[in-house]
């Protein structure tokens, strides 16, 4: 038998499913107030429905709610320990539970405040950027009862439906972290229906004292997971015996089942070049479960929370002072500097992760966008700025210099007319690169008691909800000259470099070079790509063009002496690399000895870690592959032992 609850001119109303008709209960007749007769009750109510309904309707002309509203409380278990192995190694840990999982099954109280009915919208948890959902099932309590067997748990199951468990997996990671359990990373939304299926229609499905139901998770219509009910370690009866130790279980008390298996995005975190990517606004989330129906929701984004000031932390040690010393050929101030005949550059200091520069070259009656920036809010206060510019001369062309994301973010804010240019190698770092949303993992995860406070005071600061990247709608290999507003710009490509691709936007009649991230004054360079070598001849090549001004990807306007002491860097970490190379150190041994020299006092000195790395890549391909986050936690350990 198959239990609705739907809504009404009457309120909600409760029924029986037959086909497509729904045999209704009196108007004030819930389904949670037949629960308490069990089984038997419940079957006798719904026999009593179908001989003399108060009413007739068709399931396609109704809206359900979930099939109890309103539960007195909701557990969600975690039944399927794979599920919890799969985080566990997508996430960066190995396979192995601990010792505990074994002993005694594991759940949560979940809230009965915001239950959604199977084809509501699920509206994100405010402030979280990484949405997610759970496929699993759920038994519903009829008797009830405290201190019960498993066999009397199994016999107190009046129904089973499905259980979307929302989930705000970046607010999960943070509250975590507390060790006093689930908050508002559970707290969005618990989806159950679209209806009470009764253990007798299910009983074909049943082997071995567990449901073997075929279940499917789907994101807009694309198969994220498949698995079967029958997976599960600890069974429903174990977990409510469980739960009812010292407890009376109440009729409607609802139990989840944790997540099937695959069922769920953050399990496949893991691997970043086919992770599907968090929830947005729109997406079509469907589960179906074999027996049980299919929920069907459009996701929603809430408003953001209100803000909540931190408490000053006394142990914390206190924080470094952070001051760009580099020359600055224009004041080195936050906004929109004009460096040349109606060319801007839009800076942030202090040149260090995410402050990145932009620029603007406007012609008669078009303009050209060097770069959007790390978050959707600096990039509107950019283009904000540009306005009385650009409605004169409205932005026809944006150059994306490389693929960071300090440097494409805020892209999708460009009016659509305007054409994006980027080297093919940048379009195709952006195509397969990592979502912006993972990087609130490092603005909320644990990574350590070094790590952790350093990735957040590096990057605490950007908002990275909401990107959805635009790539480039035209690219070119080397180079490409155009015009706009009737001055000509050369766009070069000089990478491999800093990224994959690196290139420089050269204004020739009015002596300016915007060199994106083959610059960093005042600042560490870093190289995610390489080889070094490259990178040195681009500077030459940088210098070659003889440019007055130079607008870096980081660190105040410059000229030709800001491209030549980052050549020097590059050079002497080469020198130093190799020479450690050749005394058979290792990378580690290697970054341990390093002597910067004159370089010491840039900022962001630590990326040295990176930069060896690379370089003993490049000496030995043999050299053990470092993870992002294991290069993020070695920079932050070498900074705190200087």
């Amino acid at each position: 038998m198959k239990w609705v609850t739907y809504r009404s001119d009457d309120g909600e109303r409760a029924g029986v499913l037959s086909g497509d008709t729904i045999y209704a209960l009196p108007p004030g007749s819930a389904l949670l107030d037949l629960l308490g007769g069990g089984a038997d009750g419940l079957r006798t109510a719904g026999e009593a429905a179908l001989r003399a309904p108060a009413a007739v309707v068709g399931l396609a002309d109704v809206s359900l709610t979930a099939p109890i509203p309103r539960p007195p409380s909701i557990r969600d278990s975690l039944c399927f320990l794979d599920h919890m192995r799969n985080c566990q190694q997508a996430m960066g840990g190995g396979r192995v539970l601990a010792d505990t999982w074994y002993r005694i099954p594991a759940f949560y109280f979940a809230c009965p405040a915001t239950v959604l009915g199977p084809y509501d919208d699920a509206p994100t948890a405010p402030g979280s950027a990484w949405q997610d959902f759970e496929l699993e099932i759920a038994a519903v309590i009829g008797t009830g009862g405290t201190d019960l067997t498993v066999e009397q748990a199994e016999q107190s199951i009046v129904g089973y439906t499905i259980f979307n468990d929302w989930s705000a997996r970046d607010l999960q990671m943070l509250e975590g972290q507390l060790r006093i359990g689930q908050a508002k990373g559970k707290d969005s939304g618990v989806t159950l229906g679209p209806y009470l299926v009764t253990p007798d229609e299910l009983e074909p499905y049943r082997r071995g004292g567990r449901l073997h139901l075929q279940v499917t998770a789907l994101v807009n219509d694309t198969v994220i997971g498949t698995g079967s009910t029958g997976a599960m370690d600890w069974t429903f009866g174990e977990v409510i015996s469980y739960a009812s130790r010292g407890v009376l279980l109440r009729p409607g008390d609802v139990f989840g089942s944790g997540t099937v298996p695959t069922c769920t995005l953050v399990e496949h975190l893991g691997d970043l070049e086919s992770f599907p990517g968090w929830l947005h606004e729109g997406d079509v989330v469907t589960l179906r479960a074999e027996g049980l129906g299919e929920t069907r929701q459009t996701v929603r984004v809430s408003k953001p929370p209100h803000p909540l000031m931190p408490r000053r932390n006394p142990d914390a040690p206190p924080a470094r002072a952070r001051v760009n010393r580099a020359p600055a050929r224009v004041p080195y101030t936050r906004g929109l500097h004009e460096v040349a005949d109606r060319v801007w550059a839009w800076t942030l200091p202090d040149g260090g992760y995410g402050w990145s520069n932009a620029g603007l070259v406007a012609g008669d009656g078009a303009s050209l966008l060097v770069d959007t920036l790390f978050d959707l809010a600096l990039t509107r206060e950019m283009l904000d700025a540009m306005k009385p510019i650009t409605d004169r001369a409205p932005i026809t062309d944006a150059l994306i210099t490389h693929s960071n994301g300090d440097h494409t973010h805020g892209n999708q804010l460009l009016d659509p007319s305007v054409r994006i240019i980027a080297a093919q190698g940048t379009a195709e770092e952006i195509a397969h690169g990592m979502h912006p949303e993972m990087l609130a993992r490092l603005q909320t995860a644990d990574l350590g008691p070094v790590a952790t406070g350093y990735a957040r005071d590096r990057f605490g600061h950007f908002g990275f909800g909401g990107i959805t990247v635009r790539n480039a709608d035209q690219t070119f290999e080397r180079q490409l000259t155009i015009e706009v507003g009737g001055r000509r710009v050369e766009l070069l490509n000089l990478g491999p470099a800093h990224t994959a691709a690196d290139s420089v936007v050269h204004v020739p009649e009015a002596g300016v070079l915007f060199a994106g991230d083959l610059l960093f004054i005042g600042c560490t360079p870093i190289v995610w790509s390489g080889p070094i070598e490259n990178w040195i001849a681009a500077c030459d090549a940088m210098i070659a063009l003889e440019p007055s001004v130079v607008v870096p990807g980081h660190g105040p306007v410059t000229d030709s002496d800001g491209i030549r002491a980052v050549r020097g860097y590059l050079v002497h970490i080469s020198e130093q690399a190799e020479a450690a190379y050749r005394k058979g150190l290792s990378f580690v041994e290697a970054v341990d000895i390093i002597d910067l020299g004159e370089y010491a006092t840039w900022l962001d000195s630590e990326r040295v870690v990176v930069n060896i790395y690379q370089r003993y890549r490049e000496l030995d391909p043999a050299t053990p592959r470092q993870e992002l986050l294991g290069l993020l936690t070695m920079q932050a350990e070498w900074l705190a032992n200087r």
